[in-house]
């Protein structure tokens, strides 16, 4: 996967994480799981948290 796909899916990722923490009514178990695709992302991307 090249790297702008990532960046695309990490922008992606990151707006939905950012949404669904406003929105206040999302499934815990998949806000989870986001962060941990997220993590992953920038872990492949070499970007420290």
């Amino acid at each position: 996967m090249s790297v702008n796909i990532k960046e695309a899916n990490l922008q992606a990722i990151t707006q939905t994480i950012a949404y669904m923490e406003k929105k206040d009514d999302y499934d815990e178990y998949i806000l989870e799981k986001l962060k941990e695709e997220r993590n992953k992302l920038l872990k492949e991307l070499n970007v420290s948290l």
